[in-house]
């Protein structure tokens, strides 16, 4: 099968949450298929990333984006003029789209895998060019192998991450950006959805939700599928502990509005009892573009703000709780399963242990209060024995239900010849 790849962010490096679910798809896919990706591109991705990339795939395509400030704001500003979400036009872009008109003139593709929501537009405007493409169509105008095949790869029910933001969120103005953004995304999403054939999620959760908004609306229904985001456990083996410092580790970009949220949260009602408790004790967070308020808090509190890394293995070694404070967000969280994978002992608030299969106790430790949370990181820094069985156990469980080669064979049955 000729299958298009359309992707948000170039899949490799594995430096981000969303990668790791699109790169392990790409993955998959490519062993199996012939797999054209067009992606975007930042002006940081290594050149080595797209040796890489072709290397998998048949052809790789990129279309450059630059982010930041005056043009988000310009985005906000028109996605205010025409009622739309703003991440949804934020992401608009005439280059891509001449870049798919180009591709559909060179060849004939049997699917359309969309990765990620924003990514959708594209492949449904790439369908409408070939509804009027003879390649693609019988006599009676249909389109009916290549229809069977437009295929969305949701990695979070968007409309629900900006809910719960909006939730948690205490100033009003932000408070009603982020709930207009969840009401507009609502509706868009549930549109979206009902003009693929496939949807697939990354939790039951989401796709419950997702099956939900789908059926509020008219026409046909796709068929959903629920796969986990995996990772690859062969390869990568689990860190070993160097030193008996008692650092605790945040590791996430710092740019995603959720992960900043847990992060001041864990700044200003958790880390002060952990100090309170455990003087020595340091906190690392590692992530791209910390905004200033994350600075500010760390001053003079015994954390360390890295900033990118592009290897987190120094920090890994070092750590001796890794913690996922998260209050928002959707989908499943990644770090989780790449803690598992490196062998560290995690500590989490429910949401941010949403939609994984896990044991609280025997592979993570979950906290909902700053208190809690607080008390179950202490036990990770002074109680060796359960900090190991942590360790052990998380392996081993990412093994058996988090490898890629275990899981993604539920790819061919979306991918049915």
């Amino acid at each position: 099968m000729n299958i298009l790849f359309l992707s948000q962010l170039l899949p490799f490096p594995l430096d981000a949450g969303a990668k790791v679910r699109s790169y392990y798809t790409l993955r998959w896919l490519a062993d199996k298929h012939q797999v054209t990706l067009a992606t975007f591109t930042r002006p940081d991705d290594p050149p080595e990333a797209m040796e890489h990339l072709r290397s998998i795939c048949q052809a790789v395509h990129t279309v450059p984006v630059e982010r930041s400030m005056w043009r988000d704001a310009l985005s906000l500003v028109g996605s205010m003029i025409r009622g739309q979400s703003f991440i949804i036009n934020r992401d608009r872009s005439t280059t891509m789209g001449h870049l798919l008109e180009r591709l559909l003139a060179q060849q004939h593709f049997d699917a359309v895998h969309a990765d990620q929501l924003w990514m959708a537009q594209f492949a449904l405007r790439f369908a409408l060019r070939a509804s009027t493409d003879e390649r693609y169509n019988d006599s009676t105008g249909n389109i009916p192998s290549f229809d069977n095949y437009f295929v969305l790869d949701e990695h979070n029910a968007c409309f629900q991450i900006f809910e719960r933001l909006a939730k948690g969120e205490r100033h009003p103005l932000k408070r009603w950006l982020w709930q207009r953004e969840a009401d507009l995304l609502r509706r868009y999403e549930a549109a979206v959805c009902n003009q693929f054939d496939h949807v697939v999620t990354v939790t039951i959760g989401d796709r419950c939700t997702l099956e939900s908004l789908s059926h509020s609306e008219r026409g046909a229904f796709p068929n959903f599928h629920t796969i986990p985001i995996c990772v690859d456990t062969a390869n990568v083996p689990a860190v070993t502990p160097q030193g008996s410092n008692a650092n605790v580790l945040y590791l996430g970009t710092m740019f995603w509005p959720p992960n900043v949220e847990g992060a001041v949260w864990f700044l200003q009602e958790v880390w002060p009892l952990v100090r309170h408790e455990l003087p020595q004790a340091t906190f690392t967070i590692a992530g791209k573009n910390p905004p200033a308020e994350l600075a500010a808090l760390a001053v003079g509190q015994n954390v360390e703000l890295t900033g990118y890394v592009p290897d987190p293995l120094p920090w890994l070694e070092q750590a001796r709780a890794f913690i996922i404070p998260l209050l928002s967000g959707g989908g499943m969280r990644v770090k989780i399963v790449e803690a598992w994978r490196w062998g560290l002992p995690i500590v989490s608030t429910t949401l941010g242990a949403e939609g994984i299969d896990y044991r609280d106790g025997e592979n993570l430790l979950i906290g909902n209060t700053p208190a809690d949370f607080a008390a179950a990181v202490l036990r990770l820094l002074r109680e060796p024995d359960l900090n190991q069985r942590l360790r052990v156990n998380g392996r081993r469980w990412v093994e058996k239900h988090y490898d890629y080669r275990r899981v993604y064979g539920a790819w061919d049955e979306v991918y049915q010849e």
